[in-house]
């Protein structure tokens, strides 16, 4: 819901196992896209910005990142249960690349790094987004596509609900 008497979207941005690529473009992004979007988005988690409000009754939930450990899933689960629409940003959420790299170890490579995995409750394999939850828009590339994020949030604004 936008505009005049209409509440404004409640957003939120959440990074996962990363280099925060698609974060720093969205700020870039902002460099230009503020004064558009300032009165039509309610930004209610961003760790980026220090907004870190809770998660709940989302709008829209923008995910970068692969999903590499328990607390991972867990964190995405409960996003995407508190949101209507998710928005898979870049290739790590996309495909899980390159974090996903150990998932093509031989049996020694793993068998060597198996204890860190335990250690730090990773989970056996590097996910995706959609391996855990269903995402409506996917924004490719790495780190994002401008063009593809601009697009995909102005038919957002516009009430879209899907790709």
């Amino acid at each position: 819901m936008l505009a005049g008497n209409k509440p404004r979207l409640r957003v939120g941005f959440f990074s996962f196992t990363c280099d925060e690529g698609c974060m720093i473009t969205f700020l870039e992004i902002l460099n230009t896209k503020l004064f558009d979007w300032k009165d039509k988005i309610d930004m209610v988690y961003c760790r980026q910005l220090q907004k870190k409000g809770e998660i709940r009754k989302l709008d829209v939930a923008f995910v970068e990142g692969a999903i590499s450990s328990i607390k991972d899933r867990k964190r995405l689960v409960e996003v995407r249960a508190n949101t209507d629409v998710l928005v898979a940003m870049g290739s790590c959420a996309i495909s899980g690349a390159p974090s996903n790299q150990r998932n093509f170890f031989d049996d020694a490579k793993k068998e060597e790094i198996g204890f860190l995995l335990h250690k730090f409750q990773q989970l056996p394999k590097v996910l995706s987004v959609k391996d855990v939850v269903t995402a409506e828009y996917v924004v490719p590339g790495c780190p994002m596509d401008e063009t593809k994020f601009i697009a995909v949030m102005e038919e957002i604004l516009k009430g879209g609900k899907h790709a």
